[in-house]
């Protein structure tokens, strides 16, 4: 029998300040299993995030995803990080990746070889939270460093990779301890990328998903919709590929004028499957679904006007 995902919220990155440490301990109040902060350009960072919700709660492991690989000396990330393994064992997740290239591109942070860059920043980080001494040429150039004993965690934190690319699936096969996927995380998605990802050893899978529950399918698929505006952009492609929709998909997107007009279009069978959307039934069922195709941690990103309303709907759905 499927074991059922372990199952998460993402705190909203909007969030007012003064509401942030309340949402954390709603979450863990409500029995979630993971919280997941996201470090996004212009918002809040991800590891100040990850520490403040820490500090906040008891229980609830909390995921940080996904931290920009070229955007911290790998060095001084492993610093931080390991504080925070050390102040709190066993609740830290560290999601690294590329970053969204315009993004990056933006702040001069974006690397000449992107895969390359993340592999060697991945494996130095791994090494310096095991209290390893490393060295490396470019592109990181680092001699002889490693972290003191006396801040290593006890428990050392695993580092999963947020990644969609099949060449970065592969690497993080290799490398990392899990993967981290962004939404939308169909069952299909997560068994393409599963089979990209290629692990020889336990590899754990994170599923980021927009989520709404309602009285009624109908309802919730409302709420739901404008939160996958963005997926008809190019950078989603690989989410959609092994869906049986795709090409009308790729379409719609192509005729449409805007991302709120191309969300507006969207069929409402569509919208159920990229989204975990529905009554509670509705939403268990698309949860054991993800369970079956591999996802290890299900992740609700909560949409609607209130995102403590819509957390506690979850939560009773789950």
């Amino acid at each position: 029998m499927t074991a059922l995902p372990r199952q998460g919220v993402m705190l909203p990155r909007d969030l007012p300040a003064d509401r942030i440490l309340e949402f954390a301990r709603l979450a863990e109040e409500l029995g979630f299993d993971e919280l997941w902060v996201v470090e996004d350009l212009g918002f809040r960072g991800g590891i100040a995030q990850a520490a403040a919700v820490l500090g906040a709660t008891s229980r609830v492991r909390v995921g940080i995803g996904i931290l920009p690989a070229a955007v911290r000396n790998v060095v001084f990330g492993a610093m931080e990080l390991a504080t925070l393994a050390q102040l709190h064992p066993g609740r830290l997740d560290i999601g690294v990746g590329h970053g969204m290239p315009g993004w990056l591109s933006r702040v001069g942070a974006w690397p000449a070889r992107p895969l390359s860059y993340l592999e060697a920043h991945v494996t130095a980080l791994t090494a310096l939270l095991r209290g390893e001494t490393v060295s490396s040429d470019a592109p990181l150039e680092l001699h002889g460093v490693a972290l003191e004993a006396s801040t290593l965690p006890d428990v050392v934190p695993e580092v999963l990779l947020g990644v969609r690319g099949p060449k970065s699936l592969a690497v993080s096969g290799r490398i990392a301890a899990g993967t981290v996927l962004a939404e939308p995380v169909t069952p299909e998605y997560a068994r393409a990328a599963l089979s990209q990802i290629a692990a020889d050893r336990p590899h754990r899978l994170v599923a980021y998903n927009v989520a709404a529950v309602a009285d009624t399918d109908a309802e919730a698929l409302a709420i739901a919709r404008p939160g996958l505006e963005w997926v008809g952009d190019p950078d989603w492609a690989p989410h959609i590929a092994p869906l049986d929709f795709a090409e009308e998909f790729a379409t719609l997107r192509a005729n449409s004028a805007s991302r709120a007009e191309f969300a507006a279009a969207l069929p409402d069978e569509w919208v159920a499957r990229l989204a975990l959307a529905g009554t509670p039934q509705s939403v268990r069922a698309r949860v054991h679904a993800l369970g079956e195709a591999g996802v290890t941690s299900s992740v609700a990103i909560p949409v609607g006007a209130d995102p403590f309303t819509a957390t506690v709907a979850l939560a009773r759905a789950l």
